[in-house]
């Protein structure tokens, strides 16, 4: 329970919330695929993949017309990230390649570079989406939401 003089905790600034929310509008731009970022202080479960399918599930992520979502998972106090995708995707770059993408934020996320760090992961994400799920003016649509999830 959260009391009245207790201040939701701000991950980020308004302008690195802008700039990640630009990120995802643009990796979405060119593919019918969906990026999704959800950020957390903790990991309640000792992996954070499996965090992030539970989330990946609660969002209804998994409902896309061509299962072509992914999820950026955060908990920035335990120092944890995940990237997954639905299996529409996942059949198309494989479980390396989600590893890969986490160990280029973890990098990123080292060097004190935490926005950048989800920056390409985001790019890198809408790279993939476009290679196996270019857009198409006349099916596509926003399926889910563009701005972050912020968890506790």
């Amino acid at each position: 329970m959260r009391f009245p003089w207790q201040k939701k905790r701000e991950f980020f600034t308004a302008e690195e919330t802008q700039q990640l929310v630009a990120a995802i509008q643009k990796a979405e731009q060119r593919t019918s695929g969906e990026v999704r970022l959800f950020i957390e202080s903790k990991c309640r479960f000792m992996d954070a993949v499996d965090r992030a399918k539970e989330i990946f599930i609660q969002l209804s992520m998994d409902k896309t017309d061509l299962r072509n979502a992914t999820l950026i998972y955060i908990a920035i106090d335990d120092k944890q990230a995940a990237v997954i995708g639905d299996e529409g995707i996942h059949q198309k770059v494989g479980q390396e390649y989600w590893k890969a993408e986490v160990s280029k934020m973890l990098q990123q996320f080292r060097a004190a570079k935490l926005v950048d760090g989800i920056c390409v992961a985001i790019t890198d994400l809408g790279e993939a989406l476009q290679l196996h799920f270019p857009y198409n003016s006349d099916t596509d649509k926003n399926e889910l939401p563009d701005e972050i999830i912020f968890g506790r």
